[in-house]
């Protein structure tokens, strides 16, 4: 595989947190045949995004999506994650690497949201 994506979420100590991050990353693999999907964290949890990076670039991945799983661009989005980004883009020049938008912010998710709340209220 020489593409993947990365899904970035924020971490937690409570390990429980990274399921749904682990499932979303499932139902992603499952819809990208290829392309590899990992699950790299800003704090608390591993692996954090450098080694997720290092890790792909080591299996000769050459193009890496990474997609914040947040809901919005807050301070982790607009100051953390660039200068990671600055960081392995510095350390690894030959590699593209793609920061998409924030998941919340995508119109078709928060469509999906509001179906779901709307589908399962008392």
């Amino acid at each position: 595989m020489t593409k993947a994506i990365i899904l970035f979420a924020h971490g937690a100590r409570d390990p429980d947190w990274a399921r749904p991050f682990e499932h979303l990353r499932d139902e992603v693999a499952a819809r990208t045949p290829g392309v590899r999907v990992v699950v790299a964290f800003l704090e608390f949890m591993q692996p954090p995004l450098a080694d997720a990076i290092d890790a792909l670039i080591a299996d000769k991945v050459c193009e890496i999506d990474i997609v914040p799983a947040f809901m919005a661009q807050g301070a982790h989005l607009k100051r953390d994650l660039p200068r990671l980004l600055e960081a392995a883009r510095a350390k690894h020049p030959d590699v593209r690497l793609v920061l998409r938008p924030a998941l919340g912010e995508a119109p078709g998710v928060i469509a999906a949201m509001a179906r779901h709340i709307a589908e399962n209220r008392a």
